[in-house]
């Protein structure tokens, strides 16, 4: 007999209307309790893709650190990266909580069988991409990320409550910037148009395909791992940002963008072509941030050995030198 889609060898129908139950009854799922091998699945993937994105994001922008103007600039810079890498180290332990290990990840990772935000492969050009990438890559994170707050499982649900909180100051350091050179001298006002003109299309394509095109999204809103769609979300971001951008006297490269009768800022066709080609690697820098990655891995492999052999002595009862 043929298994329901999504219910595994060795589940059942019983299991499966339980476990919904208990998601539409507003519980959180822990990593002790019983789960759907494919609700597991789901989870590692999604929540290791954004680990990765954590960790990968932070090279656009700390190619930045020694370019900074002033040094309180250098020093925000600095703070975020920071941040980033432990946002990366939050969601590697809520995968972690589901059997995955840190290992598999990153081999996964790096022989390119999971995925990180294709944005990350787009290059910084000049200084104020860096305050663009606050403003529109991580304004557009905290509408997903604000979502995923509220998803079904407990240890990704509460990584995104500290995330969100952090990424509020990253979102508001990177439109001051923005809004500051916006109204300074013309050569900044350009540099800031510029990073607009370059940031615009890929943050909308980070929130995911269109819904009629995105093949998880069924199941993630079934189990209450997405509680909103990626059109929805998209439809958040370009409300709250179009209208801000403009205020600030920047120019949006989207000829079709308009308002609707019901206040909603529609944009134009976007380039799906490009989003998947940047994410097969055939356009971007994946290679390029994927070698640097490689690179940190390799460099760091006496820590990681230095670490299990003092951690092993300390199993054994043996006193570290």
């Amino acid at each position: 007999m043929t298994q329901p889609k999504h219910i595994a060898e060795g589940e059942t129908a019983e299991q499966h209307a339980a476990f919904e139950a208990r998601i539409r009854n507003g519980e959180k799922i822990e990593p002790g309790d019983w789960m759907p091998a494919e609700y597991r699945r789901q989870l590692i993937r999604m929540i290791s893709q954004h680990a990765h994105s954590e960790v990968v994001g932070m090279l656009p922008e700390g190619e930045w650190i020694d370019k900074a103007p002033t040094l309180k600039r250098k020093t925000i810079l600095m703070a975020k990266v920071q941040d980033e890498a432990g946002h990366g180290q939050y969601l590697y332990h809520a995968a972690e909580t589901l059997g995955a290990t840190r290992e598999e990840m990153i081999e996964a990772l790096l022989t390119r069988r999971a995925k990180y935000s294709s944005i990350f492969n787009y290059p910084t050009m000049n200084w104020a991409d860096v305050g663009m990438i606050g403003w529109l890559v991580d304004g557009a994170a905290i509408k997903n990320q604000t979502m995923l707050a509220g998803c079904s499982y407990g240890p990704y649900s509460r990584a995104m409550v500290r995330i969100c909180s952090e990424e509020t100051f990253h979102h508001k350091q990177g439109k001051e910037m923005i809004v500051l050179y916006a109204q300074g001298t013309p050569e900044q006002r350009q540099m800031a148009q510029d990073a607009l003109n370059r940031w615009w299309w890929p943050a909308l394509m980070m929130l995911g395909p269109h819904d009629a095109d995105s093949p998880n999204t069924g199941v993630l809103s079934q189990w209450g791992i997405k509680l909103k769609t990626n059109d929805e979300v998209r439809q958040e971001f370009l409300n709250e940002h179009a209208p801000e951008l403009l205020e600030a006297g920047l120019t949006i490269p989207d000829p079709d963008l308009h308002q609707d009768a019901d206040g909603n800022w529609k944009h134009g066709p976007i380039q799906w072509d490009e989003f998947w080609a940047v994410i097969r690697g055939e356009r971007g820098l994946g290679n390029e941030r994927l070698a640097t990655r490689q690179a940190a891995q390799d460099e760091g492999a006496w820590v990681r050995e230095a670490l299990e052999a003092y951690m092993n002595r300390a199993a054994k009862g043996e006193a570290a030198d």
